[in-house]
């Protein structure tokens, strides 16, 4: 285990459902929209025409807006909670780890984790961090754990330095440089472990495991107190057993898909990775130009993807509810795995 620096210097609208008419013929007589034995074509002409489409636009609409309302989704027994839009902002929370991948804009809810895994250095991941310190600061919160790609180690700290100078306050917590091939214990069950990602500047994703221990084979046959006595001398009788739980790769290209050294992160019960391009109005080619993935590179490689649940993220501004739905309807075709969006933040066309 490597030994770290501590640094101390609009109202909804509202909608009103469409009743019918009523008559004054007896309750007995009336025809309810279920029983109409009209064909719908009688009804050209008709005043009840326009209230037919105002009534299936409300219920677009409040499905609509349920999407936009929701605050995470619940996958594998771990409540993901979060905003991310491509080039705006990205901040993934689990609250049962206590952490929170890259950092955003810091949005409140973040504060309270005592975690954040930055994955690269644009804005629209670590932009943040400075608040997020501070915020932790001021409601006495214990300094935070922050992890960051080595090579970006020192500019960070420096960020926080100019924030300290700036603002004449004291930003306190504990900057880890976590590289590829190292790990991190977070608590005695749970360490945390960065695999290479595929982005235009440099980045890393992150794998959390849960960790237990198992009774090696060999003492398997053996009673209570012999193990007992085994442990006292020294013997180590147990085996330890990594489990990936969650895995996310922030902003990269497919090509992770294809490591086989990131094989955990494809694994893991819930893998948590971008989509950022889902149509043909951007290419392939255009996404890997700038270190993205195209959610057709994803069905492509849906051989290597053996988690149980699979959450998109960063998709482009430019499309709606309704574009990301029917996207993820094509992957969900082409996997075993659960396939959930994150849309906190997108609009339906209707809206």
């Amino acid at each position: 285990m490597q030994i770290f620096l501590t640094i101390s210097p609009s109202k909804a609208p509202l909608i009103f459902p469409f009743h019918p008419p009523i008559s004054k013929t007896p309750k007995t007589q009336r025809t309810s929209l279920k029983t109409l034995s009209k064909p719908v074509n009688s009804l050209k002409g008709s005043p009840l025409l326009p209230a037919f489409g105002r009534a299936i636009e409300d219920d677009e609409y409040r499905l609509a807006r349920s999407q936009v309302l929701r605050k995470g989704v619940d996958l594998e027994g771990y409540s993901i909670e979060g905003l991310s839009i491509g080039g705006h902002e990205t901040c993934i929370i689990i609250p049962e780890f206590k952490c929170a991948f890259d950092i955003g804009r810091c949005p409140s809810r973040a504060i309270h984790q005592n975690f954040v895994f930055i994955t690269h250095a644009h804005l629209d991941h670590i932009g943040g961090l400075p608040m997020y310190v501070a915020s932790r600061g001021l409601y006495n919160l214990k300094p935070p754990t922050v992890f960051v790609p080595p090579c970006i180690k020192e500019d960070v700290e420096k960020l926080i330095d100019i924030h300290q100078t700036m603002g004449h306050v004291e930003l306190n917590l504990d900057l880890v440089a976590l590289d590829v091939g190292e790990t991190y214990e977070m608590r005695n069950n749970l360490v945390v472990r960065p695999f290479r990602t595929d982005h235009a500047i440099p980045s890393q994703g992150y794998v959390i495991y849960s960790v237990r221990k198992k009774l090696k084979k060999q003492y398997m046959h053996l009673k209570g107190k012999q193990i007992e006595k085994l442990k006292k001398s020294g013997v180590e009788i147990t085996d330890v057993i990594l489990s990936p739980e969650v895995a996310f790769t922030g902003d990269t290209t497919s090509d992770y898909m294809l490591d086989p050294r990131n094989a955990d992160a494809l694994r893991a019960k819930v893998l948590i990775t971008e989509a950022t391009f889902l149509d043909e109005g951007c290419s392939i080619e255009h996404a890997r130009q700038h270190g993205h993935t195209h959610i057709d590179e994803i069905i492509e490689n849906a051989q290597w993807i053996r988690n149980k649940s699979v959450l998109l993220t960063h998709f482009s501004s430019r499309y709606h509810l309704e574009d990301i739905r029917q996207a993820v309807s094509k992957l969900q075709s082409k996997l075993s795995a659960k396939v959930v969006p994150l849309t906190e933040g997108f609009k339906s066309m209707h809206a």
